[in-house]
């Protein structure tokens, strides 16, 4: 079963700045191979839990792929020189049946700690709950201080993932 789309939305970010979230589309790719190779290393290796060279045709197809519900990802978006650029992006994984979803934040480095991060995972909440998906979670490495800080914020319990005591879970409800 198809679940409708997100209505895409203006957000004002706390330094005054504006970005449209919506949905992300197939006609994103290159604004998301744009997006990821122009992450600093730092953020990479957090995103992906690792050293992540250069975005690969088959990386790129994996992230812009629906499920059979429909978009699994909400991008930020921002007018750009080609178009729109992303300068955010949230993700959720969720087995067909689960009411429960894997995450993954990722903001340009650019624009980090100006609360977009707490937008794009509003939209992500809003996209999860027409899924009737109730948790969402996330596993990052406990040396990750703003994964953990911004965690702390939102709620989000925290416990050391029992398979790898270098990783943190994060657990946070929808509603």
């Amino acid at each position: 079963m198809q679940i409708p789309a997100l209505q895409a939305h203006g957000a004002t970010l706390r330094d005054g700045h504006r970005v449209r979230v919506r949905a992300l589309r197939a006609t994103d790719a290159a604004a998301e191979r744009r997006f990821i190779d122009g992450l600093s290393p730092a953020t990479r290796r957090a995103r992906f839990l690792g050293t992540v060279a250069r975005v690969d045709d088959g990386l790129l197809s994996l992230l812009m792929s629906e499920d059979a519900k429909g978009p699994t990802a909400v991008v930020a978006v921002v007018p750009g020189s080609m178009g729109e650029d992303i300068v955010g992006v949230a993700r959720l994984a969720a087995a067909p049946a689960a009411d429960h979803a894997e995450i993954a934040v990722t903001v340009t480095d650019a624009w980090q700690h100006r609360g977009l991060g707490t937008v794009l995972i509003g939209a992500l909440r809003e996209l999860a709950r027409a899924r009737g998906i109730r948790r969402l979670w996330s596993m990052d490495s406990s040396g990750n201080a703003s994964m953990r800080d911004f965690a702390h914020a939102l709620g989000a319990r925290a416990h050391v993932d029992p398979g790898d005591p270098t990783q943190v879970i994060y657990e946070l409800d929808v509603n």
